[in-house]
């Protein structure tokens, strides 16, 4: 197992985050085995892309909600991790349960 779940559909309220914001929340890094996807869909080529974040974060977003964590982006940079038998990636997590400027 890769992720701890899959999820069609994001399960957590909407957080209203700016890519200025997101980008303020500094990287961590993050076991596969504890995220939960909202998506289940998976396109080959962005997995196979090597600049696949060209136009965007380095870094996926992950929102933590409720003690669970899930990947909201970067879902083909957790699987490319994981083909190359990695077990961390580095994510901005936002903790829903903390302000942001608790976080930065």
């Amino acid at each position: 197992m890769i992720f701890k779940g899959v999820r069609d559909g994001k399960p957590y309220p909407e957080h209203g985050l700016t890519y200025r914001q997101w980008a303020q929340i500094p990287p961590r890094q993050i076991r596969l085995d504890e995220l939960v996807t909202t998506t289940t869909v998976l396109a080959l080529d962005r997995l196979l892309s090597e600049d696949s974040t060209f136009y965007g974060d380095l870094f996926p977003h992950a929102v933590r909600w409720e003690g669970v964590i899930y990947l909201e982006d970067g879902v083909h940079q957790a699987v490319r991790a994981a083909l190359r038998n990695r077990a961390v990636l580095h994510a901005r997590v936002y903790d829903m349960d903390l302000p942001l400027s608790d976080q930065t």
